[in-house]
């Protein structure tokens, strides 16, 4: 292509961010580095962006890095949750089929327990899995509240334990 074309061209912001961090990408895979702050500024400096404002944002990142760190905590907890419930089910309910069989007569009772708790295995593993809308907004909130009030008690207690040991 001419520099006359490359001149004519226009792109939007959007554009723009795609454009620089496919840029990136490709930069990061050859050299397989990563950028110091200094780099970040200097090629905040050349876009013109100012200090204050890549504080603010690197500030914002730094909040979205640790809300998707702990809501894959989140997720991950979710998960050993279900598998325990889940391994719980099939060991009580394999158990009781047996049973039902040696009994004699065949499966007859130990079907209602495997249904029934069944359904309620299916409406578990639905939430558990469901990694959007309000009720796993909810869920979070309440997970994460229920974490940092463990956390600060735990605070508490240190601090009381170590003023005991002194």
């Amino acid at each position: 292509m001419t520099s006359e074309n490359n001149q004519n061209r226009s792109y939007s912001q959007e554009d723009i961010q795609q454009i620089l961090q496919i840029a990136i990408a490709h930069q990061v895979k050859d050299d397989n580095k990563e950028f110091s702050y200094q780099q970040l500024a200097e090629i905040a400096g050349e876009l013109e962006i100012a200090p204050e404002l890549l504080q603010k944002a690197e500030s914002d990142w730094l909040f979205n890095q640790r809300e998707n760190q702990q809501r894959q905590d989140f997720n991950n907890f979710r998960n050993y949750r279900f598998k325990k419930r889940f391994v719980k089910f099939a060991i009580v309910n394999t158990v009781l089929l047996l049973l039902d069989l040696i009994s004699g007569g065949g499966l007859s009772w130990s079907l209602y327990i495997l249904v029934f708790w069944g359904l309620g295995i299916s409406l578990n593993a639905w939430n558990t899995f469901q990694l959007q809308g309000e009720d796993y907004e909810f869920a979070f909130q309440k997970w994460y509240q229920q974490r940092q009030l463990k956390q600060s008690f735990g605070k508490v207690f240190n601090r009381v334990l170590a003023a005991v040991n002194r």
